[in-house]
Formats: C-alpha cells, structure tokens, sequence
C-alpha cells in the first residue's frame, strides 16, 4: 500500500527545504491518491516538470512514486508550464502541483526517476 498523496507531498516539502531548496504547494489535489507534478525551477527561470512514471514500468509490488520528466515538455518557461498544466489539471481535477526552486535545479526524488527508455 502506498502513502497517502497529502502525507508523501508534507514529506516532500520538507525534505525539500531541508535540503537547501525551496518547495511550496501550489495546488492540493486529493488526499488519498491524487497524482503529484513537481515543477522545478532553476537560476535561469526555466522549469522542468516531473510527472507520476506510468504504472507500466513500475513493478506490482512497488510501493514508493516514481517520477519521470514529462516526455513532451524538456525544458520550460513560466507560460509555456502554466499552459501545460492547465492542460494536464482538465483531464485530472484531483492533481498535485508543487513548486521547487533551486539553483541547481535539483528535483529532490530520492525515489528515483524513471527513464524514458525503462
């Protein structure tokens, strides 16, 4: 059984400004099983976005999220990730959205990050 999304995203946040970054919530979606995006943002102002890995990659006894960029996005302006997650939040009303901000644009997913080709 995995963790609840609201007790995951507190989790995630705070190991985010743990850790040196800065992570806030921008949208809550639902508590039980919402998915979760995580935005990052670097120096330069451009955005790299994380969205849940497809569940056909993850084994059926896995527990903990996995992550991967979002395929068609690479890297993003404030418009253009807005635009994208406007988009994303019409076929799914009960998703997360977490903002990080760090220099380095780290993402913090000590979970791991699903490759395109895994």
């Amino acid at each position: 059984m995995r963790l609840r999304s609201d007790i995951w995203v507190a989790a995630y946040i705070r190991r985010v400004n743990a850790s040196g970054g800065f992570a806030v919530l921008q949208r809550r979606g639902a508590d039980e099983a919402g998915a979760i995006y995580i935005t990052v943002e670097g120096d330069d102002r451009m955005h790299d976005l994380y969205v849940p890995a497809p569940q056909s990659v993850l084994g059926e006894d896995e527990l903990d999220r996995r992550f991967r960029r979002h395929p068609k996005s690479g890297t993003l302006d404030a418009l253009a990730l807005s635009e994208l997650i406007q988009r994303e939040m019409r076929f799914d009303a009960d998703l997360w959205v977490i903002a990080v901000e760090d220099r380095e644009r780290r993402h913090f997913l000590d979970t791991g990050i699903v490759e395109d080709g895994d």
